[in-house]
């Protein structure tokens, strides 16, 4: 009894030997971890405007990330991982998300995503679709679903000013209109295409701590804003930062992107 006691013992303590550390290695990892998620809007043959980045611009973007060991993974995996659900991404890992919608992502966009095979997310507000001239249709957004790559969620219902929005309703009009702002979106993107809606990018970056309480009471798990740094894991889950990218007449892409990623 009292050598099987003894073994038992070892055998405790030979198992917590090699747990302990390395439980303390992943945290020392998990702390670590910097995360770039890039901002793009819309493409073109020319940059018309500072938003508009010129599609051969965003293919540089693109052969540098492939030449240099950056791997583009999937926002909601970097999600998952902020939540617990899921390891923590490999080093060296960016995320690319899309706000608006533009036909853009469909003519210009669409066919550099297929040729590398690149995960990313589009942020939708659901009034501008098949609606505004510049904007995506729903048959374009169902058919970017079916190829698998693009991940489409919420940028509201009309991307509005909160801030403005404030101003000019009374408490309670502001209360219906926010609540409607996010949960329309959500609804009208859900039943347009039968994708699960959790993500939020906040329009303009604007958001504060009630607006967040809004949204995670309409089921938004995850918010993203336009402050210009990496994710971390002590980051508020509503308000994930990302990088606006931009076009840069000065600047070669890949010096512009590399000065990004190196960023901290």
């Amino acid at each position: 009894m009292a050598r099987s006691k003894s073994l038992l013992a070892k055998t405790r303590f030979f198992i917590l030997s090699i747990l302990i550390p390395l439980f303390l290695w992943q945290s020392a990892e998990s702390s670590d971890l910097r995360i770039p998620i890039l901002l793009y809007h819309r493409l073109g043959p020319v940059a018309a405007d500072s938003m508009t980045l010129p599609t051969s611009a965003f293919h540089s973007h693109l052969r540098y990330f492939q030449s240099h060991g950056h791997r583009v993974i999937a926002l909601r995996d970097l999600v998952d991982y902020l939540l617990g659900k899921k390891s923590p991404p490999p080093p060296g890992s960016l995320v690319i998300t899309v706000d608006d919608a533009h036909c853009s992502v469909y003519t210009e966009m669409l066919p550099l995503v297929k040729k590398y095979n690149l995960p990313i997310t589009l942020f939708v507000y659901p009034s501008a679709i098949s609606n505004a001239s510049y904007a995506m249709t729903w048959d374009q957004l169902r058919e970017i679903k079916q190829i698998g790559l693009l991940d489409i969620q919420s940028h509201t219902l009309w991307h509005p000013n909160f801030k403005k929005e404030k101003k000019r309703l009374k408490p309670g009009e502001y209360e219906e209109f926010v609540e409607r702002q996010l949960k329309r979106s959500m609804e009208r993107l859900q039943k347009e295409l039968g994708v699960k809606v959790e993500m939020l990018a906040w329009p303009f970056g604007i958001y504060d701590e009630w607006l967040i309480s809004k949204a995670v009471q309409a089921g938004y798990v995850a918010g993203f804003t336009m402050e210009r740094r990496h994710v971390t894991a002590s980051d508020q889950i509503m308000a994930l930062p990302r990088y606006l990218i931009v076009h840069q007449e000065k600047e070669s892409p890949e010096n512009m992107i590399r000065r990004l990623l190196q960023t901290r």
